[in-house]
């Protein structure tokens, strides 16, 4: 093949990918499910600002006389550490769930692969459109976490905040490229949904916990223990890497003795937490998209 051929190729190939992502955006638009998404963000967004408004809680305001910088660091954790990463997931799960499962479910790739456009093209397109929609979604909960800081601690948005912000965003592009590997997977949408949300909201949550409390080892090929930085640079002081905590209780009678059980916490470090995280986007990358163009469409 000649360079003007492999040059026409890429130009060819940049250009179905824009106009399947192009096509998809706005197809998400014309759909329920961004409105429902929209929906349940603002009922969130909502019931934080009455409640905080209302009760005042002093683990979103802080106890009076805390500092401003770390009263507003600690409204912060609360309010946006507390939800960004279940809007990730809902925004991975509802955009990224039945991305590719929804074309064979409906048959609409049967008739969109025989055209001349690469399978790569399709899946990258669909996958870009995924991750702008789920981008705006993250970015209105932001806004309404800014705006509720704002006004009880004005001219004060940390700088842990911005990083948090950052570490979410990555968090959503690897939790986007795993629901796409499910999707490829499964032929059925609900499946691949329900499949998506209860892997990274339940599965991965278990396997933490088993593998730090039970099995005693880090569990650093879980993508939601990567996501722990979301969270973790939100604290005043950022966890160690490693906390060990003995609870002890008597047994016997006269001589008893003190049984001592060890619970032994993992927090990923930043640079690990986003080591994984990328990992995760590249490999469920690959095996999404390898697995895509080999399945077959049936009408």
């Amino acid at each position: 093949m000649s360079e003007d051929q492999l040059t026409h190729a890429r130009v060819s190939t940049v250009s179905q990918i824009g106009t399947i992502t192009r096509y998809n955006f706005l197809n998400y638009f014309r759909a329920r499910r961004f409105y429902v998404l929209l929906a349940i963000i603002l009922i969130i967004s909502a019931l934080l600002t009455a409640l905080v408004a209302y009760y005042r809680p002093v683990s979103f305001l802080g106890i009076p006389g805390t500092p401003a910088s770390l009263a507003a660091l600690g409204f912060y954790g609360a309010s946006w550490g507390g939800f960004a990463s279940l809007i990730v997931v809902l925004s991975a799960a509802f955009f990224g769930g039945d991305a590719i499962s929804g074309e064979f479910q409906n048959k609409t790739g049967y008739f969109l692969v025989p055209n001349p456009i690469r399978r790569s093209a399709i899946y990258v397109g669909k996958w870009i459109a995924a991750l702008a929609a789920s981008t705006i979604i993250l970015g209105i909960f932001a806004l309404t976490i800014m705006a509720n800081g704002l006004y009880y601690f004005p001219g004060s948005i940390p700088w842990q905040f911005e990083q948090s912000l950052a570490f979410a965003w990555v968090y959503l592009i690897a939790a986007l490229s795993l629901t796409f590997a499910f999707s490829s997977v499964f032929k059925s949408s609900a499946i691949s949904i329900l499949m998506s949300v209860i892997l990274l909201l339940l599965v991965f949550s278990i396997i933490d916990a088993v593998s730090a409390d039970v099995v005693g080892i880090e569990p650093w090929f879980s993508i939601t223990y990567g996501a722990g930085i979301v969270t973790s640079i939100l604290d005043a002081t950022y966890p160690a890497h490693v906390t060990t905590q003995s609870l002890g209780s008597a047994i016997g009678g006269a001589n008893r003795t003190n049984a001592r059980f060890t619970i032994t916490t993992y927090y990923s470090t930043v640079p690990e937490g986003l080591e994984i995280l990328i990992i995760y986007f590249i490999v469920m990358a690959v095996i999404g998209l390898w697995i895509f163009q080999r399945k077959e469409f049936t009408s």
